[in-house]
């Protein structure tokens, strides 16, 4: 599932330079009396920007990382188009049953790559320089989320798109897909705060990647992504419904299959407690990074 990260992981090009200089005069207007743009936006500005066009200078990274979910969608949607006799899996086919849990795989794997384009910078000395500028420390991690909430909104538009060619509408229409965006946005903030906090403690991205080899599969096999938690082995069950991804799948497929439920408040309010979690976890540990 990290193979579009790790494509470009061994060969990377120099760091994208920014102008990070806004103009500061506490009146957010120019000597003329027009107005700029407020200082912090202008460095968060700059920063997601500059995530964007490294991103854009990466080909293989844009392939892999727009189409791979699309290919999980489509090769085991058909690889397994007779699971609908599966206990529980209350759908036309697969596909539709799946399209849920391929959007917060999607969310799982983008989140947890958000801190390696900030670990190669902590390596080759770029980030270091970045804290040494005149901006704040926190339009660094801002901009960050910001560029991997839109390219994961991207991911799950194109999942979507594709689930649409093979039959799969959304019950709830254009909302519903607003609102998929909304809770994969959620989920994904906490996720991308743990890949941020890791990216900040630890030495290397050998440790890195291995480390997030080893809890992307788990993490999505002990969820309802591929079964729906009726068909699991009870202990599987049990550690599944500790699992965030359990509920954001299970919000998206209701959403993606049957309509509005009110399930959907329980959701939110347990994603919030996750991102609270994982934020107030990682801000110490990017603090102390910081320093």
């Amino acid at each position: 599932m990290m193979m579009g990260q790790k494509a470009g992981a061994t060969h990377r090009a120099a760091p994208t330079e920014v102008s990070l200089r806004p103009l500061r005069n506490g009146q957010g207007t120019q000597a003329n009396g027009k107005k700029i743009m407020n200082p912090y936006l202008q460095e968060v500005t700059a920063m997601t920007r500059r995530w964007f066009q490294r991103f854009r200078r990466e080909p293989m990274s844009i392939i892999f990382g727009l189409t791979q979910p699309v290919l999980w969608l489509v090769l085991f949607g058909n690889m397994f188009q007779n699971a609908t006799a599966i206990p529980g899996v209350t759908a036309p086919s697969y596909i539709a049953f799946m399209t849920g849990g391929v959007v917060v795989m999607t969310v799982l794997n983008s989140g947890l790559a958000g801190g390696i384009e900030m670990l190669f910078d902590k390596e080759n000395g770029f980030l270091e320089r970045l804290m040494a500028a005149p901006i704040k420390r926190s339009a660094l991690i801002i901009s960050r989320f910001l560029f991997v909430t839109v390219l994961t909104g991207f991911q799950a538009l194109m999942i979507l798109g594709m689930a649409f060619l093979f039959g799969v509408v959304p019950a709830t229409g254009w909302l519903g897909v607003g609102l998929i965006l909304v809770i994969g946005m959620m989920l994904g903030i906490g996720f991308t705060a743990i890949s941020l906090a890791l990216a900040f403690s630890m030495k290397g991205h050998g440790g890195f990647f291995s480390l997030l080899g080893f809890i992307t599969l788990p993490l999505i096999f002990m969820s309802s992504a591929l079964v729906p938690l009726q068909s699991m082995p009870g202990w599987l069950a049990v550690i599944a419904q500790l699992n965030p991804m359990t509920y954001a799948i299970d919000a998206v497929r209701g959403l993606i299959l049957t309509g509005w439920h009110v399930q959907l408040v329980k959701v939110l309010v347990i994603l919030a407690v996750f991102d609270a979690v994982c934020l107030t976890w990682s801000n110490r540990i990017l603090l102390r990074g910081m320093r």
